[in-house]
């Protein structure tokens, strides 16, 4: 390798005796200013006496390895930490976004608790499940701060009050959006009752409109109806029957309330609606049974039945697309 004419090829550094010369440009000058025909760079003038000449060659070979050494130290202290100091400035960044995530979480760890997590994960999926991948409309962009009053949003005013109080802590410390707090709060919900620890990105920006209406899938959809919704909104039927696990949490009817596992595959396998005991025939929503009469959803349902493991690292997959769906982000600066 050369740079402005010096050689910091490896061999060359590291040899006893250079016969090749480190010539500056200043350097070649100096040796042309002397009229100096001899192999060393150096400011003094040559003789042609046998003593000067082994004057010389001792002189030539202390400053070939004089030489050696400079560049070598060169190269240790100025070319060598370069890409240390890239690898840094992306490990600062990574640590960053770390600490500005463990920040909003720990403020909605504060508010949330167990009773309380099936709400926060209702307002993930009813902030982002307004979007249409056709106009590219919709999406985790906070929107759901102006739609309370939809039929379809009844009963999140609450959680999404307990959001809005934690963002004002938060803003104090860094200026966050409603969709962040949304998507980060339906992450920790899950994790809190024993599901997937799942990674959330921060950035997104907030709209000042709401979605336009009748975006989210209806409650009396067949599977088919259903399968025909989602794969608008991008999702294949294996992310579908994935997401549908959520209604593990609450009342619906799915096990423990509040405890997030592979509950609800098994319940739809049993089909305790069929039956004529009680309050059986309250268990899940319409679509929720639906999906169940359905050939290629009950292939997942019967994977999730038998695999939690499968049914937690396909939910937190299908969770991420999900809070990433139609989310404008904000630009670093």
């Amino acid at each position: 390798m050369s740079i402005t004419g010096v050689d910091f090829s490896f061999r060359r550094l590291c040899a006893p005796y250079i016969p090749t010369r480190f010539e500056f440009a200043s350097q070649t000058r100096r040796k042309n200013e002397y009229a100096c025909t001899c192999t060393a760079v150096r400011p003094v003038i040559c003789s042609s006496s046998s003593s000067s000449t082994a004057v010389s060659d001792s002189n030539e070979n202390h400053v070939s390895t004089s030489y050696s050494r400079r560049m070598m130290t060169f190269m240790i202290t100025f070319l060598l930490p370069l890409p240390k100091l890239m690898q840094h400035s992306g490990a600062d960044a990574n640590a960053n976004a770390a600490d500005d995530l463990a920040l909003l979480q720990g403020e909605i760890r504060k508010v949330l608790s167990k009773s309380k997590a099936a709400g926060f994960l209702r307002l993930v999926f009813h902030d982002a499940g307004t979007y249409e991948m056709n106009d590219d409309s919709g999406g985790m962009n906070g929107s759901i701060s102006f739609e309370l009053d939809r039929p379809e949003n009844k009963g999140l005013k609450k959680p999404l009050k307990i959001l809005v109080e934690a963002k004002k802590i938060v803003d104090e410390k860094l200026p966050v959006s409603m969709a962040d707090m949304i998507a980060v709060a339906g992450a920790e919900a899950v994790s809190l009752c024993g599901g997937p620890k799942i990674p959330v990105q921060l950035g997104r920006l907030d709209t000042m409109v709401p979605d336009p209406e009748g975006k989210l899938p209806e409650e009396t959809l067949d599977a088919s109806g259903l399968k025909q919704i989602f794969r608008r909104k991008g999702f294949t039927t294996q992310e579908l029957v994935a997401l549908s696990g959520a209604h593990t949490l609450g009342s619906k009817g799915f096990g423990n309330p509040v405890i997030f596992d592979n509950a609800y595959y098994k319940v739809l396998l049993e089909k305790p609606w069929l039956s004529s005991a009680g309050m059986t025939s309250m268990v899940g929503l319409p679509s929720d049974r639906a999906l169940v009469e359905d050939d290629e959803c009950l292939r997942w349902i019967s994977k999730y039945a038998d695999d939690q493991d499968l049914f937690f690292e396909d939910f937190k997959n299908a969770y991420i697309k999900l809070v990433n769906s139609g989310a404008k982000w904000r630009r670093e600066s």
